[in-house]
């Protein structure tokens, strides 16, 4: 709740006479002295209003009717010396010299904290609509990052056992925290706002649901968590395509990858039976965005099979031709969400048995659909490098690309050295940006460039060099 002991003050009059309490308390509700029996929430404060003397005489009375009364915040109209010393002496808070009588302040009160938890219930109301919008586009970890900014602060989803499905907003310490917190762990809590919401019920448990708020409003995030909570249940009980489906469609890609008379006989039992298919790639900066949720929505509507699977944050794929531009007008339309858009890179048509070459087109330019901030980039649309390798033989790509051969590491990969490189002479060899790309110091950047003329035999600060780390990188799919 929003509503503090200073608001009440700027809304009745008066002055705030601090005991235990101070004016920034939170205020749950109002209730007349003869009704008032305990404290309802002791990080919250009970407005009391009622005649002086029935105060006093509760106060002077002693035992626990007065010490429930002293949690509490008395309100009047009324103020003087005497009653300042009786509250003093119990360290009871009060507003006194409200500018209302006792029955038309009652009622103000009760009025301005009905008006309060409202507004409440109205931003929670809003609040978990965004969610469910959200749901749609992003699934479970773009609810978790929506849930973290609503509550000002972070979220960490949990599976039964205490593994971790997603955060926001979340440090190694929270997690720890969120991990320890709910599987009940002997580890120190470091954060004493904490909220455990599970998912689900406790005999069919699916997840458990950790928050910690910034803010003051701490009933304003329990309830939106709450409601967050049976979201997540929804989404990881309904969760399409399944885990097994998303693994098959991974391994069925790679055979259509390797090539060979086994990629059309697969795409036949698929139900395709074109000559040739077009690749292309996914992708987008933010986890606000589910692409393989948008792409299985987008392809039931166009009719057309799944022919996609995820791997490192990119959705990679096959589609008819004629599918080409509803999927380029889909990415194209999609409003952008937290300040990032969907990306997408397009391969050249090309047979059933050999579609490696235009995956690796479709990688290319979704690379420079992300370096140049485009929606949608074609190889067919990079003249330059579109112009040197369609000119060239198999073997002659695959020379150039051996110019990277040094880099590649004991399983034959790149490697970071590879990711390094490729995004340095991206920023155009500049340091600051380069670094901040990897997530690295810009001494280790400068190491790493230093090992790659080292192991390559080029100089980074010649043109032509660049220009030739450039094509290599591109001939090898990189």
């Amino acid at each position: 709740m929003a509503l503090d002991l200073a608001a009440v003050v700027r809304a009745v009059g008066g002055t705030c006479v601090q005991g235990r309490l101070d004016e920034r308390t939170p205020v749950d509700g109002v209730t007349a002295i003869e009704a008032y029996v305990v404290v309802g929430n002791p990080d919250y404060a009970t407005l009391v209003t009622g005649p002086e003397q029935e105060i006093l005489r509760r106060l002077r009375g002693g035992g626990a009717a007065r010490e429930a009364l002293t949690g509490a915040v008395y309100v009047s109209d009324t103020d003087g010396a005497g009653l300042r010393a009786a509250l003093a002496e119990h360290g009871m808070t009060a507003i006194l010299g409200a500018r209302l009588g006792e029955t038309a302040l009652h009622a103000t009160l009760a009025a301005i904290i009905a008006d309060d938890r409202a507004a409440a219930d109205r931003l929670v109301t809003a609040g978990m609509n965004v969610l469910t919008q959200v749901a749609r586009r992003g699934g479970v970890t773009a609810v978790i990052a929506e849930l973290a900014r609503r509550i000002d602060g972070w979220a960490v989803l949990l599976d039964p056992q205490g593994q971790l499905i997603a955060s926001a907003g979340a440090g190694r310490l929270h997690e720890s925290d969120a991990i320890a917190i709910a599987t009940g762990r002997p580890v120190r809590v470091r954060h004493a706002g904490l909220q455990l919401h599970p998912v689900g019920s406790d005999g069919d448990l699916a997840a458990r649901l950790v928050v910690a708020t910034r803010s003051s409003r701490t009933s304003h995030a329990r309830d939106l968590a709450s409601l967050a909570a049976a979201l997540f249940d929804l989404l990881l009980r309904t969760h399409n395509p399944s885990l097994t489906e998303h693994l098959g469609r991974a391994a069925l890609l790679e055979t259509l990858v390797a090539g060979g008379p086994e990629a059309p006989e697969l795409l036949h039992r698929w139900g395709i039976h074109e000559s040739q298919l077009t690749a292309f790639e996914l992708g987008t900066r933010t986890r606000s965005i589910d692409p393989e949720r948008l792409l299985g929505r987008w392809f039931d509507e166009f009719g057309a099979e799944h022919v996609f699977a995820t791997a490192h944050g990119r959705v990679s794929g096959f589609v008819r031709d004629d599918v080409v531009a509803e999927l380029t007008a889909r990415v194209q339309e999609f409003a952008p969400v937290a300040g990032s858009r969907l990306h997408l890179g397009i391969g050249d048509p090309a047979p059933v048995h050999a579609l490696s070459r235009s995956g690796v087109q479709a990688r290319q330019a979704l690379d420079t659909a992300f370096e140049d901030g485009l929606a949608v980039v074609s190889f067919s649309a990079l003249p330059t490098v579109g112009l040197v390798f369609s000119a060239l033989e198999h073997s002659a790509t695959a020379e150039i690309a051996s110019v990277l051969d040094p880099l590649r590491d004991a399983d034959g990969a790149h490697g970071e050295l590879g990711q390094t490189l490729r995004v340095f002479l991206a920023e155009h060899g500049a340091h600051r940006s380069s670094a901040a790309r990897l997530g690295i110091h810009r001494q280790t950047l400068v190491a790493r460039i230093r090992r790659v003329e080292e192991l390559t035999g080029l100089a980074m600060d010649r043109a032509d060099d660049r220009a030739a780390a450039w094509l290599a990188l591109r001939a090898a799919g990189l």
